[in-house]
């Protein structure tokens, strides 16, 4: 199998697999717990945090597990809702969003709050002028994704952040860096985001864990679930320490070769994209300025009979978000692409993993059996 679907979710490491391991064969106790074996789990979990926050560039203490980056998404937009929904109700993201973000806009506009939805441009860019021509004395909270899970545009996220801070000074900011954390370079502590979200099984972490930043700026933050005063009394709960081990593992091995990994995706997504160009009736879509991700049209060929294609040559890649099935893209429609491009587009996803082998592959596939179809 030819895994191109980075983007969906990742291959464990093998130093994740081993934390999730000995965590349910061996170190399985309840970190809550006052004698040693838990008080043991304890200081294991604290380990497993300043994994995670040091590959954030983060302080330890400002990092909360969440199950997924989706949960850490909303619990940033109805958190930030919760506590300044009586100082404004105004709220700007943009069309390009996750669903996690976009879902929630929806649910909060039908609560009474206004939501600017940003336009991108025909690349999937966002300009830091955009924010700040929409940017009101009543908006709370800004979220702005980091790295576009479609076009692999990165927006501006210092500078929308600082631009935020400067012209609203009470107004919250959060990025979606799930597609970003160690792919693009941020320090946590630095960005300037108030509310970071980042997942475990994008990073070759397990499923079932992610994470999100607090800023210290944010005194006071409503909490995610109640219960017994886990994470900090901000979440509730039992922690799932397989996952949140393996989290932590996959983090610290990626932050290792988190320069070089970047640099060797970039040139295989370069190469991908020169081979792909040369070929008639190929279209790219997007900035794709991330070193992972490509959206490819090939109008005239319907997504799914491309999928099927590649599928039985042993190639996986997606029909875009995998968590927005049966829907044609609201990334590739705002930005303008054509229906006809839409309904034949597909991503591609890369990871440390990826060979150039790999890339020749699914170059060849295209050439040779889905481009006859046209």
């Amino acid at each position: 199998m030819i895994y191109l679907d980075n983007s969906a979710t990742t291959k464990p490491c093998a130093e994740a697999v081993e934390a999730v391991a000995g965590a349910l064969t061996r170190d399985w106790g309840n970190p809550s717990a006052l004698y040693d074996f838990g008080i043991s789990a304890a200081r294991q979990l604290r380990t497993a945090r300043h994994a995670v926050a040091a590959a954030m560039g983060a302080e330890p203490d400002r990092v909360f597990f969440t199950s997924c980056g989706t949960e850490a998404d909303n619990w940033a937009v109805y958190g930030t809702a919760k506590r300044f929904g009586k100082r404004g109700k105004h709220i700007v993201t943009t069309a390009m969003e996750h669903h996690a973000i976009l879902n929630c806009m929806k649910d909060l506009e039908a609560q009474g709050f206004e939501v600017t939805y940003l336009q991108p441009d025909a690349l999937g860019n966002i300009s830091a002028d955009a924010l700040k021509a929409a940017l009101r004395k009543d908006t709370i909270l800004v979220s702005v994704m980091m790295v576009n899970n479609e076009a692999g545009s990165v927006m501006p996220i210092a500078q929308m952040a600082k631009l935020t801070h400067r012209l609203c000074p009470d107004a919250i900011f959060h990025t979606d860096a799930v597609q970003g954390f160690l792919k693009i370079p941020f320090q946590a502590k630095t960005l300037g985001a108030d509310l970071i979200s980042v997942s475990s099984h994008k990073i070759h972490g397990p499923k079932g864990a992610g994470a999100l930043y607090i800023s210290p700026r944010l005194k006071s933050f409503p909490p995610l679930i109640q219960g017994g005063g886990q994470e900090g009394g901000y979440r509730s709960g039992t922690e799932g320490t397989p996952a949140l081990f393996g989290f932590a593992a996959a983090a610290e091995a990626g932050g290792k070769t988190f320069r070089e990994d970047i640099a060797r995706e970039r040139g295989l997504l370069e190469n991908l994209c020169a081979q792909l160009e040369a070929l008639p009736g190929v279209q790219l879509n997007g900035a794709h300025d991330a070193p992972h991700i490509l959206s490819v049209s090939i109008p005239g060929v319907p997504t799914q009979n491309s999928i099927n294609i590649l599928q039985d040559a042993g190639i996986c890649v997606s029909a875009g978000s995998a968590c927005a099935k049966g829907h044609r893209s609201h990334v590739l429609t705002a930005m303008g692409v054509s229906e006809k491009a839409i309904d034949s587009a597909f991503r591609v996803s890369l990871s440390r993993e990826t060979t150039q082998e790999d890339i020749d592959a699914l170059v060849w596939t295209i050439r040779e059996n889905i481009l006859p179809r046209i």
